[in-house]
């Protein structure tokens, strides 16, 4: 499960237990994350450690947090920037400069933390897009780093689901497949053949760390309504390696004029 998402025990609402959690409503949580990560801008590398630490913090995504001297000192240029954080204290910030390209502000660090917040002291944070290629290992990441605390799992349904618009099936499957993703709500997965309206395709895309690059699809219904952007779909050669690959080719819809119901 999330530690700091949903009814997750760092939420600021956590489920009922036979235990509580003493503190504020906005929890961190810094553990060590031993993989290493690099970070690329203008082929100079900018950050590599093996020694980093994962701050997970209500409701966020978790940001890596690096040693200071695990980034290239030569490429750090400070800058008067600053910001507060109630929880953390005040950050100051650098730029980036390699070769003509400058990203700046794009890492800060908290010099002079809030006591609640010590352990952030000697550690720097680089904002993920201000820099041209992340690696985990040797291995590229887009998107941003995976949540160790977050699954994904997909599993085939006998209950029926139709799609609507009003009175209209956009889609009817017997045996759906349910994508079941951490502190999200449940993605209910079609079949091409149980679609019953035109899916056009769109120039939208979007990347998922855990899945892949979704192919998005606009639906025309009767009378030649469109709905733009009304379904994705990952196909095959777009999933990740270890993604969920029971999901390939097949549609997912989500649309403000679309209701999906199920038995």
């Amino acid at each position: 499960m999330s530690l700091i998402k949903g009814s997750a025990p760092l939420a600021a609402r956590p489920a009922p237990g036979n235990y509580a959690v003493d503190g504020p409503a906005h929890r961190l949580f810094f553990e060590p994350h031993p993989r290493r990560i690099r970070a690329l801008l203008d082929g100079r590398t900018v950050l590599d450690t093996t020694r980093g630490q994962l701050l997970h913090e209500t409701n966020l995504l978790p940001v890596l947090y690096a040693p200071l001297e695990d980034l290239d000192a030569e490429l750090l240029e400070p800058t008067d920037h600053s910001t507060h954080c109630p929880f953390k204290g005040d950050a100051s910030y650098f730029s980036l400069r390699a070769g003509d390209r400058v990203a700046e502000n794009a890492v800060w660090t908290y010099r002079e933390p809030l006591e609640a917040s010590s352990w952030l002291e000697g550690y720097a944070a680089i904002y993920w897009h201000k820099v041209d290629t992340w690696l985990e290992e040797d291995d590229e990441i887009r998107g941003h780093l995976r949540d160790p605390y977050t699954r994904v799992d997909t599993r085939e349904s006998s209950r029926a689901v139709e799609v609507r618009a009003g009175d209209e099936v956009v889609a009817a499957a017997e045996r759906p497949v349910l994508l079941f993703e951490t502190s999200l709500p449940t993605r209910v997965y079609v079949r091409r053949e149980d679609v019953r309206v035109e899916l056009e395709p769109s120039s939208k895309r979007t990347y998922c760390p855990y899945k892949g690059e979704a192919t998005y699809w606009s639906a025309r219904l009767g009378g030649g309504r469109v709905l733009e952007d009304a379904a994705w779909s990952y196909e095959a050669g777009d999933l990740l390696d270890d993604g969920p690959h029971a999901i390939a080719g097949l549609v997912s819809f989500l649309h403000d004029d679309l209701e999906t119901c199920g038995s």
